[in-house]
């Protein structure tokens, strides 16, 4: 299954697996989802973290925080606003170790938590908290997929950035044969927290700027399928409080590299996919 669909406007009366989450007339969630948790990875962002966090909560409870070894002093900001608000939980990594290090710590405590799907959100305002439970009811009518976010960029978007971006979309798809991701890089998305978290126990690498996109892949391989839904993304500059630690020439290195292992092991897995698509059968497998 893969398929796509505009952004849905705002959603009031959100079910998660059986439980209602009931919302006040302005949208905020009244009470805590059982099954669906949203996670906020953190390095550095400086004050808009702040901000985001906010957001969130106001749209969706329970919110967790992963800080990512932050020096910045947010942590401080962040543990204050965790006592205050009993829908907010921090986590405090020591040192950092990479976004998909600081998902990887929030999923292994939603699993024991007893949560069954994590909805991930870049700290920085990028992201709409505005669209968080239209993605979540979506993950509740379909919890076999993955729901990614398909980016609507803004003027504000570095024209060098989207059209790089097209290059990984365009590996990531042949990789899946052609699975239906429309963003492989979008870090806004909801996922299955018991998928997510095999996939990771058996690699060492996809800690670090190359999370986004190998979990995708390696997400549809375990037959997880894509869901995609618009979301409008917006580039901040420094002076709205932009932080970005993208560093063109290191990251596009890890993505190289990156791909260059999956093909790999996506060549060695070609014969088994193409003859189970011969017999009319999914080439991904859960």
């Amino acid at each position: 299954m893969s398929t796509s669909a505009g952004a849905p406007g705002a959603t009031h009366g959100l079910i998660a697996s059986g439980d209602r989450l009931r919302t006040s007339a302005a949208g905020e969630p009244s009470s805590a989802s059982r099954t669906h948790v949203l996670l906020i990875p953190s390095y550095n962002t400086g004050p808009k973290v702040y901000g985001t966090v906010r957001a969130a909560r106001a749209h969706w409870n329970p919110v967790w925080v992963v800080t990512d070894g932050s020096t910045d002093g947010t942590p401080e900001g962040l543990r204050e606003m965790a006592a205050a608000d009993p829908g907010l939980k921090l986590f405090e990594l020591p040192a950092n170790a990479g976004k998909g290090a600081a998902i990887l710590h929030g999923l292994r405590a939603a699993r024991a938590a007893g949560f069954t799907h994590a909805l991930a959100m870049d700290s920085d305002g990028q992201h709409p908290a505005e669209s968080i439970p239209a993605f979540m009811q979506a993950s509740v009518q379909h919890p076999e997929a993955m729901v990614l976010g398909r980016p609507v960029f803004d003027a504000s978007a570095p024209l060098l950035r989207v059209r790089g971006r097209r290059v990984s979309n365009w590996w990531a798809n042949l990789e899946t044969l052609g699975i239906g991701i429309d963003d492989s890089l979008c870090g806004f998305r909801v996922y299955p927290v018991a998928d997510l978290i095999a996939v990771m126990r058996r690699q060492p690498w996809m800690r670090r700027f190359d999370f986004d996109t190998e979990a995708v892949v390696r997400l549809a391989w375990r037959g997880v399928a894509p869901l995609n839904l618009a979301a409008p993304v917006k580039y901040l500059s420094a002076e709205e409080g932009g932080v970005s630690h993208f560093r063109y020439v290191r990251d596009n290195a890890l993505l190289t590299w990156m791909h260059l292992r999956l093909m790999i092991e996506f060549v060695l897995r070609l014969p088994g996919l193409l003859l189970r698509r011969a017999l009319r059968r999914s080439p991904f497998l859960r």
